[in-house]
């Protein structure tokens, strides 16, 4: 249950996909001065050294976010100046860090993690009274007794390891329970492309669901038949009406300067009209 740690993975090709979207739905929301509350289930360290042992074990920041030229990328700009200071540091700020420092007075984030040595990390690096609330819960079951929240105004993340393979099919009824309950939310759902198989039915499920106005980005950076988790992507509920539009013209130059032969991969699909 405790064998996933993010710090082999921090700053992959998945990280950049998954946090220039989420950035872009918490500027979003932040266009109304109204708080909102930011719920991560599966939150992690919140900070992560891109030096470390684990880290260079896998190297595979060395082909997501230390591969961006940035300045020939247009549409990364504030992706960039919130995590420029930290490369240079030899860091990389994961989901919970790196809405934190986006806080306004009155928003607040509620960060859920399970393994006993991560959360001490998290703790470290994240939480800030009455502000940003680190709990050691399963954010699965947390994430239900929070909504609606005061604000009713919510974006929450999704991001678990699937290491448990039925986590595939207990996200899908985690965020159908979670739209039950705040129908406005914002839901966002990481998921990787490492099976084909098993995100055709993850859409199928969304698609057959009572979710409504559900939306699939989806970022390659290999051949489809290669080993290893070739792709990533997010799934939606309620997305920024612009956030298509920013998703195609930018996306497509970040697959092509992440993949090795050059190639751009990535989609976006309606699961569910709205």
């Amino acid at each position: 249950m405790f064998s996933y740690q993010h710090h082999y993975h921090a700053g992959n090709h998945a990280d950049v996909l998954k946090h220039w979207l989420l950035l872009a739905c918490v500027r979003y929301l932040q266009l109304k001065e109204k708080p909102f509350d930011y719920i991560d289930t599966h939150a992690g360290a919140g900070l992560y050294r891109l030096d470390s042992a684990m880290a260079r074990k896998t190297a595979e920041s060395d082909d997501g976010i230390l591969k961006l030229d940035w300045f020939r990328l247009p549409g990364l700009e504030d992706y960039h100046r919130q995590v420029a200071d930290d490369i240079d540091a030899r860091c990389y700020p994961g989901s919970p860090l790196l809405v934190k420092r986006l806080l306004r007075s009155g928003d607040k984030a509620w960060l859920f993690e399970m393994h006993p040595q991560i959360i001490e990390e998290l703790r470290q690096n994240c939480e800030q009274r009455r502000v940003c609330h680190v709990r050691r819960e399963d954010g699965f079951k947390a994430l239900s007794a929070l909504l609606p929240p005061a604000s009713h105004r919510a974006l929450v993340l999704i991001d678990p390891s699937y290491e448990v393979k039925s986590d595939y099919q207990t996200v899908v009824k985690v965020m159908a329970n979670a739209y039950q309950k705040m129908p406005q939310a914002m839901l966002l759902l990481w998921y990787p492309v490492v099976d084909r198989q098993r995100v055709r039915q993850l859409e199928k499920d969304f698609a057959n669901s009572k979710i409504r106005n559900v939306h699939l980005f989806e970022m390659g950076v290999a051949q489809p038949d290669g080993a290893g988790m070739t792709a990533s992507g997010m799934v939606v509920v309620n997305p920024p009406w612009t956030l298509a539009d920013e998703f195609a013209r930018t996306i497509p130059g970040v697959s092509a300067q992440l993949s090795n032969d050059h190639q751009t991969r990535w989609r976006h699909r309606v699961l569910v009209a709205q």
